[in-house]
């Protein structure tokens, strides 16, 4: 797989997204981590996971302990993987979302993310959302604390909008790596802070870039273009998906939620995907 860059790591161009394998209708454990193994022989080196992405409040942490154990149960080498969490964002256990962007919560949970995921330091932690009730300096200056004292290796941002994208980049001091928003051909509004982050050399996370969990099956017969392009190139509209975006900049990195082998297998396929310009005009335009 070719290689793009978080920061100054080096990863797959195409990530694992392991939120399904935790969350409600999530899969047994001998699946997702078989799922994880597999994304591993495919090349993948980027793994996206986070604090929140459980069920039960006796949960927390559970997608953490999963990729930690997925880890460490492989036979090959990870030295090279890069697992990416998140903080401030938070499920109480009754099915709702809620957020914590204090500087106090985001320690404690780095913290937390750190013994499970049994590392001296993080390779890549990002502030989840942004919380209305703090101020967004205050959030990200306690990722940069974070990083300043070594418990984080590489610094990002999530649901972040283009003027929080700089300030976070103006706090961090230069070192913000990475933008993680929603993209995909259903919800293309984040197209500005893909064009920042391309203007400033930060990794573009888009995260369900196959539309969700529980669309990411239709996404042909939801769009049409990407149907017609996968048909006449004999594959699957989800790898002509991800082809797409991986086209739109060298900074795109897309992270497909997966539970199961054949799904990461057929998205990291999409690395070897070259669209023409044509097509690719066609599926911007859908």
């Amino acid at each position: 797989m070719r290689t793009r860059r978080i920061g100054d790591v080096q990863v797959g161009a195409i990530g694992l997204g392991a939120m399904p394998m935790s969350i409600e209708g999530r899969p047994d454990e001998s699946r997702s981590i078989a799922t994880v193994h597999a994304a591993l022989d495919a090349g993948v080196t980027l793994i996206d996971t986070a604090d929140a992405y459980h069920i039960g409040a006796d949960d927390v942490g559970h997608n953490e302990s999963l990729v930690a154990k997925a880890l460490a149960s492989y036979g090959g080498d990870t030295s090279g993987v890069l697992v990416a969490t998140k903080g401030g964002h938070v499920r109480p256990g009754d099915g709702s979302w809620t957020l914590d962007g204090s500087p106090e919560h985001l320690r404690q949970a780095c913290e937390a993310s750190l013994k499970r995921l049994g590392v001296e330091a993080i390779g890549l932690y990002q502030f989840h959302r942004p919380d209305p009730t703090v101020p967004y300096a205050e959030s990200v200056g306690a990722i940069r604390d974070l990083l300043d004292e070594g418990k984080i290796r590489l610094a990002g941002i999530s649901n972040a909008n283009p003027d929080q994208i700089r300030q976070s980049q103006e706090i961090l001091g230069g070192r913000l790596v990475s933008v993680q928003n929603q993209f995909s051909p259903a919800f293309r509004s984040s197209e500005p802070e893909l064009r920042l982050c391309d203007e400033l050399g930060i990794a573009f996370l888009p995260w369900s870039p196959l539309g969700g969990i529980s669309k990411a099956g239709d996404l042909g017969s939801a769009h049409g273009a990407f149907a017609r392009i996968a048909q006449a190139r004999g594959v699957s509209p989800q790898r002509v998906c991800l082809a797409w975006m991986l086209a739109k900049s060298p900074v795109v990195i897309p992270i497909p939620g997966s539970s199961r082998p054949e799904t990461i297998r057929d998205s990291v396929a999409a690395d070897e995907l070259e669209l023409t310009a044509e097509e690719i005009a066609e599926l911007d335009a859908t």
